[in-house]
């Protein structure tokens, strides 16, 4: 994971380039997009083909393999991943198109990509990708009223209100909560049981360096990997505290450094929106294992941070006037 910010910190990439790139790649998921969608339901196969670099060795066949479409054990609907190896990831990274997109100058590429990174949201069928696709986009956008007084006395208003307000907002939280958990009552349950015997084994059997590689999982939890589904107790598991705590203070340090510039001006909403992204697909997917899809969103976290640091180099040098 660390080699793309490095590359995006000494390598002269330019951002406009990857974020054109990004749009380019949203205009053939469009193209692509009504074969897709149409498999199903015409009766084509769910697996095109599986490449034969398997051979090669890997994590699973499913990096290996092209899908049209693959079919919810719990719902028996079909539900979409595009170019990624499972449904949930391909909607993180429709919300980290949606952000590039956002950046793009020229009109007709940003609506493409707003466009075809909300299309993999929706047809992955990801509940992640429905908080991402609000909470990463509006967020940075959002940071700059933390220098504005009147956002201050509008957050102080609010406070104030849920005196009245603050016990129906917490049950409508609640139960909105809820809904979001029922909505795949069994892919919750999976992924709760999955870090519950991921704890406990860490605790008890390897604190500082992990057992080295996932183990597979009980018929309790569909025979899943134990260490997989959640990047913390997944790095717990497999690299114990040591690997969490390498991961755990690089990624403060980058969210510090993209609030402070997102709250300064634009350039750093793309990169606080990637961060966020990354936090939040923590929660539900293996980041490490996945960096080889997120690459252009790390290599703008190394490219932010030599703009910042270019920054303070020219703010340090004397004026020569």
């Amino acid at each position: 994971m660390a080699l793309f910010p490095l590359a995006g910190a000494v390598l002269p990439i330019r951002r406009a380039v990857l974020i054109r790139a990004q749009c380019v790649v949203g205009l053939w998921t469009l193209a692509l997009a009504p074969v897709l969608l149409a498999a199903p339901y015409i009766g084509l196969p769910e697996r095109i083909f599986t490449s034969p670099l398997r051979a090669v060795g890997g994590p699973g066949p499913e990096y290996f393999s092209v899908y049209f479409y693959t079919i919810d054990p719990s719902s028996w609907t079909p539900r979409w991943q595009f170019y990624a190896p499972w449904s949930p990831f391909a909607a993180l990274l429709g919300v980290i198109m949606v952000l590039f997109a956002l950046e793009e100058t020229d009109k007709r590429w940003r609506a493409v990509g707003v466009a075809a990174g909300t299309l993999m949201i929706l047809a992955s069928k990801s509940r992640m990708g429905l908080v991402g696709l609000v909470a990463c986009t509006m967020g940075p956008r959002m940071m700059p009223l933390v220098a504005r007084a009147w956002a201050w006395h509008v957050a102080a208003a609010a406070t104030a209100s849920l005196a009245v307000l603050g016990t129906a907002l917490l049950q409508l939280m609640q139960d909105a909560w809820g809904a979001f958990r029922a909505a795949r009552a069994d892919s919750t349950r999976v992924r709760e049981t999955l870090q519950r015997i991921a704890g406990e084994r860490w605790r008890e059997e390897a604190v500082w360096f992990g057992h080295g590689t996932v183990q597979p999982g009980p018929h309790l939890v569909e025979y899943m990997p134990i260490g997989s589904h959640h990047t913390w107790w997944g790095l717990l598991f497999v690299k114990g505290a040591v690997g969490f705590f390498a991961l755990l203070v690089p990624l403060v340090w980058q969210v510090a450094l993209a609030l402070y510039d997102a709250a300064r001006g634009p350039r750093g909403r793309l990169p606080l929106g990637i961060c966020m992204t990354i936090v939040l697909l923590s929660f539900g997917e293996n980041v490490e294992i996945e960096a080889y899809m997120l690459w252009p969103g790390l290599i703008v976290l190394g490219l932010h941070a030599r703009e910042l640091a270019d920054e303070r180099v020219r703010a340090a040098v004397p004026d020569p006037a």
